[in-house]
């Protein structure tokens, strides 16, 4: 095939991905020096479109970056002003006090927000200093320079073949070139994969570790509704071999985020993150809340857990990596927009300071130190252990040895007992053949409180054109019935969340079924699937779910 022409625009820095850490960066390299040229590139339709976090956001890194927020009008409406956290059980609870609760998990000055309406917002502020922002336009490639170093990406390429070729319809995109280029792209993202295996920027760190977030926006009966009151809860349904949580959150206008987060360090191939999401809205204290109200949005996406040690070098030559790119969510305190926001200014330090001194493609170390040696650093440290802590010891163990170590660390000025545990198998690797478990028995969805995937999924509107190729992508197409069916029962039938994958008879034989329309980028199967057969990479812009105020 001929090499594809394309146009190339040059600019001093190329972002890649519109949430917190990008516009962050793009912001403060804007503030400190109005002449740099800085253009951010986002998949998801609109700026926020593909954002979904909890969320409580803990203001530190908007105070930085942006100190007058709120006479900016920025969407922090609803400060926390009540926090709860239980241990359930199928028909109870127990309330766990706050005063036993090490300090770092007070969400005191913290406030109740969507997270897409803040990216959305801080566009906004973006574009008034001089950013260019271009939403629907997917970065597929990386183009590299004649060192070796990144030197921009590939973006905009519409209309290819199902076979991944290019036809006559095809728009090949465009190249945007940079003296640096940051990819924000979240969690698990396909051009971050690739930057972190050719510079191997993982070889001195432990390996990542992920849960999946399910979320739900509910409108619930204002005699119910408590503005500022923040619930998370641990125990059931997920028990106590398997770790993860659940969070209630009362925004405004009557409204409630409700989700769960399932650790996928999981070893049960039958565990099914969904169901149990949906099997936890029927606990008695969560189905009073919910009874006669109803749900108006669904979403999911991984989450980063590996924390401190589990962050790769954050610097390459030609860019850096931001925000969950790194991974740099604060485990115990469900938080990592905060540390996302604080990448993105330290980032564009570096770089302004490296352009300056007339630098280009080369490795911003200035950053990697400050991510390491500065509040982002000090936030993920003092909480290294807990995820390795209930990983070892389930969640009773985990939640006593961790909360002892977060404890001891604050009182102690940072030193722990325990060193820096490791993580162990990564999160594929954990899983267990399907003869070790039994099969779980979920309740069916009875479609007031809980309800079937495929029309939760349309409540997340995400869309993918037809024609394009599967953006899900299969080393070997016959291992998941050759392999993981009688395996693990092929567990990529449960663990994603939006029904994207299915096993299904055909002429009496078991058939592997992708819908990739379905998706809503949650990079689950990336992560989890036990032969790491499958690879998630962007399709094409402007596809995927379209989020209105997660």
């Amino acid at each position: 095939m001929a090499e594809i022409e394309r146009e190339a625009m040059e600019y001093d820095v190329v972002i890649v991905g519109a949430g917190p850490a990008g516009l962050s960066a793009a912001i403060r390299l804007k503030q400190l020096n109005a002449d740099l040229d800085v253009v951010v590139l986002e998949k998801g339709s609109e700026v926020g479109a593909h954002i979904l976090s909890g969320a409580v956001l803990d203001p530190v890194g908007l105070n930085k970056l942006i100190p007058d927020w709120k006479e900016k009008g920025a969407p922090l409406n609803v400060p926390v002003k009540e926090d709860n956290f239980y241990m359930l059980g199928e028909a109870g609870e127990v309330r766990i006090p706050n005063f036993v609760m090490p300090p770092l998990m007070n969400n005191h000055g913290n406030y109740i927000v969507s997270m897409g309406n803040v990216c959305r917002w801080m566009a906004e502020q973006a574009e008034e200093l001089g950013v260019e922002i271009f939403p629907g336009m997917a970065c597929s490639e990386l183009v590299y320079g004649e060192n070796g170093e990144v030197k921009g990406v590939v973006a905009g390429v519409f209309g290819l073949e199902a076979d991944g070729t290019y036809g006559p319809n095809t728009e090949p995109g465009m190249e945007l070139h940079g003296k640096y280029v940051f990819l924000s792209e979240g969690v698990r993202g396909s051009l971050s994969k690739e930057v972190i295996t050719k510079y191997d920027l993982d070889a001195n760190c432990d390996v990542p570790k992920f849960g999946v977030g399910m979320k739900e926006i509910w409108e619930i009966d204002p005699e119910k509704h408590n503005e500022g009151e923040v619930t998370h809860t641990m125990g059931w349904p997920l028990g106590t071999k398997n770790t993860g949580g659940t969070f209630i959150y009362h925004l405004d206008n009557n409204q409630v985020y409700v989700g769960m987060i399932v650790d996928l360090n999981y070893k049960n191939p039958y565990l099914f993150p969904y169901m149990e999401f949906q099997r936890f809205k029927h606990h008695p204290k969560v189905a009073e809340l919910l009874k006669g109200g109803k749900r108006v949005a669904y979403g999911a996406r991984a989450v980063t857990k590996g924390g401190y040690q589990s962050i790769p070098q954050a610097a390459f030559p030609g860019g850096a990596l931001l925000g969950c790119s790194v991974g740099l969510v604060n485990l115990p305190r469900i938080k990592g927009n905060h540390n996302a926001m604080l990448s993105g200014i330290a980032a564009a330090e570096a770089a302004v300071e490296a352009i300056k001194a007339e630098r280009q493609g080369d490795t911003l170390e200035a950053y990697n130190a400050e991510l390491r040696s500065g509040p982002v650093g000090a936030d993920l440290k003092k909480v290294r252990n807990v995820a390795p802590l209930n990983g070892r010891f389930g969640l009773l163990g985990g939640l006593t040895l961790g909360g002892f170590d977060m404890w001891f660390q604050t009182l102690t000025g940072g030193l722990s007992l325990f060193g820096t545990l490791k993580h162990g198998k990564n999160d594929a690797q954990s899983t267990e053949s399907a003869d070790k478990h039994k099969p779980i028995d979920y309740p069916k969805p009875d479609g007031t409180l809980s309800f079937d995937r495929l029309t939760n999924v349309s409540f997340a509107a995400t869309n993918h054109e037809e024609s394009q190729p599967c953006h899900l992508r299969l080393a070997d197409p016959n291992l998941p019935i050759a392999t993981n069916l009688p395996q693990f029962d092929e567990p990529a039938q449960r663990y994603c969340p939006a029904g994207v994958y299915e096993v299904v008879e055909k002429d009496g034989k078991p058939e592997f079924v992708v819908n990739f329309q379905n998706c809503v980028h949650c990079k689950t199967c990336d992560i989890k699937d036990p032969s790491q057969n499958i690879t998630w990479v962007t399709p094409q812009g402007g596809d995927g779910p379209n989020y209105p105020n997660m």
